[in-house]
């Protein structure tokens, strides 16, 4: 397995105006490698993972994936992010988002590997269903699913746990574990000490910037994870 940086920021920064959500950030991921991404609300979390998404344009420095520039069509392939908000086409069943999301990305198994995930995930009853009918918890549920329906190297989720209930926590925490198992880099925003205690790594933003990076074990923790 090759063990090239999957991600890698340096000198990373985006700002709005007079506010700068993101400063100076440096960091590189390596392949089968989980991250624990925590911070207080507003530390910046959410505006690093977009930038790695290519969902916004650095003002400062720059963001690979795969060694493709973030936002690239190459990077785009390698990624697969998953939003706080679930992004959902409401006029689309949630078999047809699946068929969606797996041929764009050339899947040719993606009708086996989403009725897995959908069974998975409590949602096979509900596959013709559209999202306009689903609750908060069942549309985080179908997002997970399209997440995990395409391959990738790079995952990147903005809070995937919250709204979940326990068992599909459970299903989450293992298509995680099976993805990085796989060769997969992931990393989770999250303020779950759970979720921490499993990653490999734990970089922690405070107003923009890296306040810690290490092992999830450290005593300061606690009071990083916000």
């Amino acid at each position: 397995m090759s063990r090239e940086a999957v991600l890698v920021a340096r000198d990373l920064a985006r700002r709005y105006g007079e506010l700068t959500a993101l400063d100076g950030v440096d960091l590189s991921l390596a392949p089968g490698e989980l991250i624990a991404l925590v911070g207080p609300n507003g530390a910046g979390k959410s505006t690093f993972l977009s930038l790695a998404a290519g969902l916004l344009t650095p003002s400062d420095g720059t963001v690979h994936v795969a060694g493709a520039a973030a936002g690239s069509l190459a990077a785009r392939a390698a990624t697969s992010f998953l939003p706080d908000s679930p992004s959902l086409y409401d006029d689309l069943s949630l078999e047809e988002h699946i068929e969606y999301v797996g041929r764009l990305h050339g899947v040719e198994d993606w009708q086996s590997r989403g009725a897995s995930l959908l069974d998975q995930l409590g949602l096979s009853s509900r596959a013709g269903d559209l999202p306009s009918k689903f609750s908060r918890g069942m549309r985080q549920k179908s997002s997970i699913a399209l997440a995990f329906v395409r391959d990738f190297s790079l995952l990147l989720a903005d809070e995937p746990f919250d709204g979940l209930d326990p068992g599909s926590r459970e299903t989450l925490t293992a298509l995680i574990d099976d993805a990085v198992s796989g060769g997969a880099a992931a990393v989770v925003s999250t303020h779950r000490a759970d979720v921490v205690a499993r990653a490999h790594r734990c970089i922690a933003l405070y107003d923009g910037s890296i306040s810690y990076d290490g092992p999830p074990g450290a005593a300061e923790l606690p009071s990083l994870v916000g």
